[in-house]
């Protein structure tokens, strides 16, 4: 990867929608050789996915908490079949195993609290091997952003 394709995908970052004209103008590249570096980009598998950011105020969705989650039993197998269940949550929008005090730490896109107290039941009660979980819910956005600088 060199200084035009990090250009380019800094570009797509910020705006995914831009004319394949336009950014090849802005990174000094004719339109055709843009397009074979932005599928270059594609097979190799730099850009993952391109997607639609919504703003969450103007959705049903307007809550947003995370969750750090602690799990009774550890291991491989008991890592994954929690994280089965939370992927499979529509609320939930990111899952991470991580390191540290927690085992899991979520990140949910709630309608209402109505819906949370649901999750809560299919999530972390009974037989999902939850010893703790702890909810903090977002009252201000500092900073949300997708792009990693390249």
């Amino acid at each position: 990867m060199d200084r035009l394709d990090r250009k380019l995908l800094n570009l797509l970052q910020r705006n995914a929608a831009r004319t394949n004209a336009d950014l090849a103008d802005e990174v000094g590249l004719s339109p055709s050789s843009c397009l074979r570096r932005i599928r270059k980009l594609r097979r190799s598998g730099i850009i993952d996915r391109t997607v639609a950011i919504l703003n969450a105020a103007k959705t049903e969705r307007r809550l947003k908490a995370l969750v750090t989650v602690e799990l009774e039993l550890h291991g491989e197998h008991h890592m994954r079949r929690f994280l089965d269940l939370a992927v499979a949550e529509e609320a939930v929008s990111q899952a991470y195993a991580v390191t540290g005090e927690v085992d899991v730490f979520l990140t949910l896109r709630l309608r209402d609290m109505e819906e949370f107290d649901a999750l809560c039941d299919r999530l972390f009660r009974d037989q999902t091997n939850v010893a703790r979980f702890n909810t903090m819910m977002v009252i201000r956005t500092g900073k949300d952003d997708t792009a990693i600088r390249l």
